[in-house]
């Protein structure tokens, strides 16, 4: 899948060691599920997991975020295909240094693209760390509607945190 800057492709082997690289900056894992440093043996069995997953298959699927005009890997987005094969979960994690370039907002926004228009999928809901704010503004932008908040909710890096849930039906999606 491409876009006007990004190619989103299948995770690679040569993509191990830009994984563990910005995987392992501190701004990034601070709300993921992961600590920094991201070891580099731990990003090869990540992208071999990548690798073999299906987009179009119930469970986890990374895309990765390929920067055209550098050929390099710039982050992911990740997509949980529920059983129904109608509803899914969305996430997604950039390198710091291309952050606030709207590269994000354009990765996710192809996925989308391709979820309700290709998949045909009625609705993608998206989770994010209350104190996240960066997260939330780019749900935000995308359209997706913030439905609640799970108080305490996950127990990560020795602290409870709160949740924001976000929706997003295919009505709401331009072109759906």
């Amino acid at each position: 899948m491409a876009t006007e800057r990004l190619i989103l492709r299948r995770f690679r082997a040569s993509d191990a060691p830009v994984l563990a690289a910005y995987r392992s900056e501190e701004d990034v894992a601070r709300y993921q599920s992961w600590d920094a440093p991201f070891p580099l043996d731990r990003a090869e069995t990540a992208v071999r997991r990548f690798a073999a997953g299906s987009p179009s298959e119930p469970g986890w699927f990374q895309y990765a975020i390929e920067l055209t005009a550098e050929a390099t890997l710039i982050g992911d987005v990740a997509v949980r295909l529920h059983d129904n094969l109608r509803q899914a979960e969305i996430g997604f994690t950039l390198a710091t240094a291309y952050q606030r370039r709207g590269y994000a907002t354009e990765a996710v926004s192809a996925v989308l693209d391709r979820l309700f228009r290709v998949q045909g999928l009625h609705r993608v809901m998206g989770e994010c760390d209350v104190r996240n704010t960066r997260s939330a503004a780019l749900l935000e932008r995308l359209g997706f509607t913030r439905e609640g908040l799970l108080r305490q909710q996950t127990f990560i890096k020795g602290e409870w945190t709160d949740d924001l849930l976000y929706g997003l039906l295919a009505a709401e999606w331009p072109g759906a």
